[in-house]
C-alpha cells in the first residue's frame, strides 16, 4: 500500500510540474532571455556602456495570468565631433586630455599637413609636424551634442598661463556619422594620391623615353650622313621653314602705317570736294552772266 502511495505522489509531482511549464507564457521567456544578454553586456562592457531601466507595456499570459514589467537594456550610441582648428603643437594626447574632463572619449584623429608644407617648413629649419583637423569619438553621443553645443567659439585654455588660451574652439556635431565613414574617407583619399604618383610617373617616364628615341635616331642620321659623304654621294640637308611671330614694335609700326595712309586719302578727298567746289562756283557764275545778256 505504502509503495501505491508514494508512486500516486510521484505522478501527482510530475505532472504538477508539466502544468507549471505549460502555464510559461514566450513573454516570460523571452523575458528571461532579454535578461541574460544583458547580464553578459554588462559584464563585458561595464566601464563602456550604462545600464537604464525603463518600464514596458505589461504582456499578460496565455492562461489569464499575472502580468510582470519587462525591463530594456539601452545601449549607448557613440557620437562622433569635428574640430576645424587646431593650433600648432596640439597633439592628440593633449586633445584628449582636453576633452576627457566632459565625458569619455574613444578615439581620436588629427589630420597631418600636406607634404609640400612640410617641405617648405624643412627648408625654413622647422621639423616640427602640425596638423589641420581633427575627430574626436565619444561614447555617448548625448555628451558630444553637449560638447559641440557649449564649447564652440569658445577659449580653450581657462587660464592665461595655461596653453592654447588665446585660441578658440571651432567644434561640430556630426549627424549620423560613424568611424568607419571617416576610414573610408581617408582610404579613398590615400588612392587618389598613389594614382596621382603613378600617372606622374609614368608621363616622367614617357617624355624620357621620348628624348632617348630622338637622340638615337638624331646619332643614326648624322652616322649615316658621314658614311654618305665619305662615300661621295650628296647629303640632302634638310631645313625647316617657320615664321617668327612678329614683335610688338612691328606690330605698331604697321599700325602707324595703315594711320598714315587713311590719312593720306582723306586729304585727297578733301583737295577733290575743294576742287569741285571752285569749278561749281565759275559755272554759276558764266550761266549767271550769260541770261542777263
Amino acid at each position: 500500500m505504502k509503495g501505491g502511495e508514494e508512486e500516486r505522489r510521484k505522478k501527482t509531482t510530475t505532472t504538477a510540474l508539466r502544468e507549471k511549464e505549460e502555464r510559461m507564457t514566450t513573454a516570460q521567456r523571452e523575458e528571461e532571455e532579454e535578461e541574460e544578454v544583458g547580464a553578459a553586456a554588462d559584464k563585458g562592457d561595464d566601464d563602456e556602456d550604462e545600464e537604464k531601466e525603463d518600464t514596458a507595456a505589461d504582456r499578460g499570459d496565455e492562461d489569464g495570468g499575472m502580468k510582470k514589467p519587462k525591463q530594456k537594456v539601452c545601449q549607448l550610441l557613440p557620437g562622433i565631433i569635428y574640430v576645424g582648428h587646431i593650433p600648432p603643437r596640439l597633439r592628440p594626447k593633449h586633445l584628449r586630455n582636453m576633452l576627457s574632463v566632459y565625458g569619455e572619449i574613444g578615439r581620436v584623429f588629427l589630420q597631418p599637413e600636406d607634404s609640400q608644407v612640410r617641405k617648405r617648413k624643412k627648408k625654413s629649419g622647422l621639423r616640427r609636424c602640425d596638423f589641420t583637423e581633427g575627430w574626436v569619438e565619444f561614447r555617448d553621443k548625448r555628451v558630444a551634442k553637449k560638447v559641440a553645443a557649449s564649447l564652440h567659439n569658445t577659449q580653450m585654455g581657462t587660464r592665461k598661463r595655461q596653453s592654447f588660451s588665446s585660441d578658440l574652439w571651432c567644434i561640430k556635431y556630426l549627424h549620423r556619422f560613424q568611424w568607419t565613414h571617416l576610414s573610408e574617407r581617408l582610404a579613398y583619399e590615400q588612392t587618389v594620391q598613389q594614382q596621382r604618383l603613378r600617372t606622374e610617373v609614368s608621363q616622367a617616364k614617357r617624355e624620357t623615353n621620348f628624348y632617348l628615341n630622338n637622340v638615337e635616331r638624331s646619332s643614326h642620321m648624322d652616322d649615316t650622313k658621314r658614311k654618305r659623304r665619305r662615300d661621295g654621294q650628296q647629303v640632302d640637308e634638310k631645313t625647316w621653314d617657320f615664321t617668327q611671330r612678329q614683335t610688338e614694335d612691328e606690330i605698331q609700326m604697321k599700325k602707324k602705317k595703315k594711320r598714315d595712309v587713311t590719312q593720306k586719302h582723306l586729304d585727297k578727298a578733301r583737295l577733290i570736294q575743294q576742287k569741285s567746289q571752285s569749278n561749281v562756283s565759275l559755272l554759276t557764275k558764266i550761266f549767271n552772266s550769260n541770261q542777263s545778256a
